[in-house]
């Protein structure tokens, strides 16, 4: 459904990780398909990983100078306040040459100067929190803006409020990219789709000599990769005793490709190893199994396909959300937890078998993740932009 004025500008703010991008490049897809002649523009930390997956899904984006506050020493602390004044002029900038019609905040420490300078300049503004605990930065926004989004009902840490609408976590789509960057890794990856490994790879035969599919096992620390998730699997397959009966996709972090990759070599495992994998959405449909982290992106892709997962949580996640996060998941039936002081390669390998050999018990997770699913979450948000945006220029 269009809705009537077009033209609208918006601005989505915040990024740096995964959890906080692709929610806006989610929001941002709705918008073009709600109104092809809008206009957006991220604003960001202007970081590598930010950079080139925006540009990747073709939307243009500029940086301010800012730096976290929580978690980091009182030195830098310090630094970062008094940057604050400095990264609300750079945004005030932005926002007067792009002349947007309506702020969005997606979280991470970018986002704030640019809401605030948003508010500055009498411009409409709304927040999109995708945990179960708001970071600092939504925190301190959610008592200016005019809207707040929330992915979960059980969302702690705002006051009450009516601008609180619980639409959901947006789920982006695939890029529309070249395919080698989907199939095809860094220097240090496997290549074992575009090798001719594929059917090879993802199924083997049975005694009546019929393809048969392996079980699909898809392991990810999220954009940045996760060393003791990592780790942990890599020692799980060791203890395995048919390791190639199952397909591994495996994204691995930059930091820790190169060392992943090796192993793989040395067991003589076929893996389909990256640091990171742009077309993440097809692959958690092939996956029977997803072993991950407890962002609320991460977990929203899953409800939507409705897949069982294990789920390791972040520790140092700011106020333990993951932790949360993931404990609805478990409550619900939908997940496996374990602590990441937990986890290792024996506790792994029996939830994994576990699983491949209980399909009742897999099963049974995956729908209860899809119950928790609201696949809308981006056309909703992405509406109720608009439409604020619109009722903004009719004043």
């Amino acid at each position: 459904m269009q809705t009537g004025k077009k033209g609208i500008r918006i601005i989505i703010a915040g990024g740096k990780t995964g959890g906080h991008l692709f929610p806006g490049i989610a929001i941002a897809q709705a918008v073009k398909t709600e109104d092809e002649s809008s206009e957006i523009l991220f604003v960001g930390t202007g970081e590598k990983f930010e950079t080139e997956t925006l540009e990747k899904y073709g939307f243009a984006n500029t940086k301010i100078d800012c730096s976290g506050i929580k978690g980091k020493s009182i030195k830098t602390k310090l630094a970062s306040i008094v940057q604050i004044p400095f990264s609300i002029f750079q945004a005030i900038k932005i926002i007067k040459k792009f002349k947007p019609d309506i702020v969005l905040g997606v979280g991470g420490y970018s986002s704030g100067p640019v809401v605030l300078g948003a508010k500055f300049c009498r411009i409409v503004t709304a927040i999109h929190e995708q945990n179960s605990i708001p970071g600092l930065t939504n925190r301190i926004l959610s008592r200016f803006v005019d809207i707040i989004f929330t992915s979960f009902e059980n969302t702690k840490g705002f006051p009450e409020s009516k601008k609180i609408i619980c639409f959901g976590n947006p789920i982006r789509k695939t890029a529309k990219i070249k395919s080698k960057d989907c199939m095809e890794t860094g220097d240090a990856g496997t290549k074992t789709e575009k090798s001719g490994e594929e059917t090879k790879n993802k199924n083997r035969k049975t005694d009546t000599g019929k393809a048969e599919k392996k079980f699909t096992i898809l392991v990810t620390g999220g954009s940045q990769g996760a060393s003791s998730v990592n780790r942990a699997f890599l020692d799980a397959v060791k203890l395995m005793d048919h390791p190639g009966n199952y397909r591994i996709i495996h994204q691995t972090g930059r930091f820790d490709e190169k060392m992943i990759v090796k192993e793989y070599e040395n067991m003589g495992i076929n893996a389909e190893a990256k640091a990171f994998f742009y077309n993440m959405p097809v692959l958690q449909e092939e996956a029977d199994l997803i072993i991950c982290r407890a962002g609320a992106g991460t977990l929203s892709e899953i409800s939507a396909k409705g897949k069982a997962s294990i789920l390791i949580p972040y520790p140092y996640a700011a106020n333990d959300h993951q932790w949360y996060n993931a404990e609805f998941m478990a409550e619900k039936g939908a997940a496996w937890v374990i602590a990441d002081r937990k986890v290792s390669g024996k506790l792994l390998k029996e939830k994994i078998e576990s699983a491949e050999n209980n399909p009742g018990i897999l099963s049974s997770m995956a729908r209860a993740a899809k119950k928790l699913s609201m696949p809308h979450a981006d056309k909703n948000i992405a509406v109720k932009c608009l439409q604020l945006a619109e009722k903004a220029k009719e004043i």
